[in-house]
């Protein structure tokens, strides 16, 4: 009888091992698709951003530009027109991060760091533990316990 009921437990703790795996599985999943999500959402939010600072930029560009082309016309001095080349400059960019490949380019460098230069993203001691997190916590509780008396 006791073999039976052994036996019956140790098939209902298995389908019950499966189910929690199975459950971990999809809840994995499920945040890994979240993440995903609100990355792509951040990123649309800074492409849109840059698009939206193009707007206000190219205004600025073209109004400094003519300004200074007939300023320096007008008074015969072209070192006015100098400030144009750094201006031109920071319109490409903007324009390169709005509409062009500056993110395929940025994304391919991030790629190629954390293949060849992985060293570089190790943070100060290492990987945050659950037992040095649980160290930490224990120091400031235990602090807060002794500011309280």
């Amino acid at each position: 009888m006791g073999f039976l009921l052994s036996k019956s437990m140790d098939a209902n703790f298995k389908k019950q091992q499966e189910f929690m795996l199975h459950n971990g599985r999809l809840q994995m999943e499920r945040q890994i698709l979240m993440q995903n999500q609100m990355r792509e959402r951040q990123m649309a939010m800074q492409v849109a951003w840059s698009r939206e600072l193009l707007n206000y930029f190219g205004a600025f560009y073209a109004m400094a530009t003519v300004g200074l082309t007939l300023g320096a016309l007008k008074r015969k001095k072209p070192f006015l027109l100098l400030p144009v080349v750094p201006l031109s400059l920071i319109l490409a960019y903007q324009m390169d991060s709005a509409y062009g490949t500056l993110i395929y380019r940025v994304r391919g460098e991030a790629e190629s760091i954390m293949t060849s230069e992985h060293g570089r993203l190790d943070l100060p001691h290492g990987t945050p533990t659950f037992d040095s997190i649980e160290k930490a916590r224990r120091a400031r509780s235990s602090l807060a316990s002794f500011l309280e008396k």
